[in-house]
């Protein structure tokens, strides 16, 4: 599934229509992923990805406005985090702010040559809400998370790679092809591995290493009784293409 913020005139910013949307879609996926096995998340045009929350829509929003609307944003986030189903970011312009979070809520980052990246929050007199302080410090460490959240200063596509910010960059006329063919092979493989495999590694960093295994094998037992077990050893052993069907 390719899903596109389709907001270019505002550079694709978060509003609370185009939050209550990926919302709605992401909790959608977690009850019921239908035929579904991968998700592409990406920004319409080449200019952002996501520049972060509208700062035009929030001008002259009360307290009380601003705590409903970020409750909204809180559960998008969630919703993305919580997916039962793999997540790329294709970012293919500048992610500021909560379109960088948005990213970061992903399970890995392609990005286009021309990619900025910014956790600007505290030059706005806020933090990251959604996620931000947690996930960036997951995916390149404290002191790189303190240094890029506590400055605000943007940073590019080169530097995200070399922090482990970002799996892959690529041309930008190469970018959603991209995205899209790592999404195919992972909706090639077996569903119910792919998503006990996610799960593991995901839960797992938030535990032990002795309970992160014992994560793991409980996983692990899960794919045994299934068809999709049964399927892929037949297919080697038959030297060929296993078909899949999450049973």
């Amino acid at each position: 599934m390719l899903v596109t913020l389709n907001r270019p005139a505002a550079a694709n910013a978060m509003n609370t229509q185009l939050g209550t949307e990926l919302m709605t879609l992401f909790e959608a996926l977690g009850l019921d992923a239908g035929d579904t096995r991968c998700v592409v998340l990406t920004g319409a045009g080449d200019r952002a990805f996501c520049a972060g929350a509208d700062l035009k829509e929030r001008r002259g929003m009360t307290d009380d406005a601003w705590k409903r609307q970020h409750l909204i944003y809180e559960r998008m986030v969630r919703a993305v985090l919580a997916c039962p189903l793999p997540v790329i970011a294709a970012v293919n312009g500048a992610a500021y702010g909560g379109g960088c979070e948005l990213a970061l809520a992903c399970d890995f980052v392609y990005a286009s040559a021309h990619a900025r990246f910014a956790l600007t929050e505290v030059t706005l007199g806020i933090i990251p809400g959604t996620g931000g302080t947690q996930t960036l410090a997951r995916a390149v460490g404290e002191r790189r998370a303190k240094e890029i959240i506590l400055t605000g200063t943007p940073f590019g596509a080169a530097e995200a790679e070399r922090w482990g910010m970002v799996s892959r960059l690529l041309p930008s006329a190469d970018l959603a092809a991209a995205a899209l063919a790592t999404a195919e092979i992972i909706a090639r493989n077996a569903p119910i591995s792919v998503r006990q495999a996610k799960q593991a590694i995901g839960r797992g960093l938030g535990m032990s290493l002795w309970d992160g295994l014992a994560l793991e094998i409980e996983a692990y037992y899960r794919t045994i009784p299934t068809e999709d077990r049964r399927e892929g050893i037949t297919a080697f052993n038959e030297k060929r293409q296993p078909r899949f069907h999450g049973k």
